[in-house]
């Protein structure tokens, strides 16, 4: 079963290990994530492979063995198996065929406080921690690209980089407007207020995605501002990128230098591009849906967290979670379990 897949997952194992694909750097880093895209789908069919024998095992045992303890103990055992067997195929077919071929893709997060001044900054902090918890969680690697750090805690904005196989795929559902309702820190009267934080979710471009041409942008450099060493608040090590035929502006000043500032902050441009690209596709090809599980439109409130009740509402699926401090902590997984089979009924 799924032979086509078994034979190009080892196909690649072959290139990788041959002496020109290493010689070839961008080659070599292609086929490495034709690799890592193909591993999971790997384990699942080989896991499936070991339950269709048992199955099998199974099947035979009850038609030939003459003990009926041995044969009643194999039909108990048949319909976890064949759940499991049915299981498998589901996330399988997920794995090769994904609701999108961005799916696969790193995620370029930026999370941005709203309405409600400094308890929107703190929550946005609380925000930044849940998925970086959630990424260590799933082995996904999160690196910092430009924040704006409030002095009790939070962020007015945070851009970071989630690596990993997928990670777009999964992190897309947290795109839109989060609002919480809850007695803010400050706050002595004890009164509950309602403040948003919203979150923009990319899906990482690289420079074969899309092409941004050099006449098209406009750079400056500029001190940087936030917290540092010397060098970081004296050189002109901040970047500002321009992207003049579309009016997108990007700045990064949190890396350690004027050339890493600028890969991240061109970095950024290229999946903000994208997913405009993407956008505009995916609204050319059906106008009359004009909304979808897990979309970017900021203006969307997609989630509340409601501190007094301890719940957590996705009103995009009109459910409900509890327990607040254990979804803050990043425990997010049975939530986009629910976002991810809400895409799949809708895209059907």
């Amino acid at each position: 079963m799924y032979e086509d897949i078994k034979e190009r997952f080892r196909a690649l194992e072959t290139t990788m290990m041959d002496p020109e694909t290493m010689k070839d750097q961008k080659s070599m880093i292609k086929t490495s994530q034709d690799h890592a895209a193909l591993k999971k789908a790997m384990a699942l069919i080989l896991e499936l492979d070991k339950v269709t024998e048992q199955i099998s095992q199974n099947t035979e045992m009850i038609n030939t063995e003459k003990d009926e303890d041995l044969k009643a103990m194999a039909s108990e055992e048949m319909a976890g198996l064949n759940e499991r067997a049915e299981q498998l195929k589901d996330e399988i077919e997920e794995e090769i065929h994904p609701a999108s071929p961005m799916d696969k893709k790193n995620a370029i997060i930026e999370i941005r406080g709203g309405a409600g001044g400094d308890e929107a900054a703190l929550f946005a902090g609380d925000l930044f921690r849940m998925y970086s918890h959630f990424c260590e969680r799933r082995g996904f690697k999160l690196s910092l690209i430009e924040s704006s750090v409030i002095g009790i805690g939070g962020f007015k904005e945070v851009t970071f980089e989630v690596k990993g196989v997928g990670a777009y795929g999964l992190l897309k559902f947290e795109a839109g407007t989060h609002r919480v309702q809850r007695v803010p820190e400050t706050e002595k009267q004890g009164r509950v207020h309602t403040s948003t934080v919203t979150v923009v979710v990319l899906p990482e471009a690289e420079e074969v995605d899309i092409e941004i041409k050099a006449n098209d942008l406009r750079i400056d450099t500029f001190c940087s501002s936030g917290p540092g060493g010397q060098c970081v608040n004296t050189t002109y090590s901040a970047i500002r990128i321009v992207h003049i035929p579309t009016g997108t502006v990007v700045s990064c000043q949190d890396q350690k230098s004027q050339h890493q500032n600028k890969e991240k902050a061109l970095q950024v441009l290229r999946s903000r591009l994208l997913a405009k690209q993407e956008e505009e596709k995916r609204l050319a090809e059906s106008s009359a849906r004009q909304t979808q599980v897990g979309g970017g439109d900021r203006s969307d409130k997609v989630r509340t967290y409601n501190f007094p009740q301890d719940r957590v509402t996705d009103h995009r699926i009109n459910m409900s979670w509890h327990s607040i401090p254990r979804i803050i902590d990043g425990d997010i997984d049975e939530i986009i379990k629910e976002l991810k089979k809400a895409e799949k009924i809708q895209l059907q």
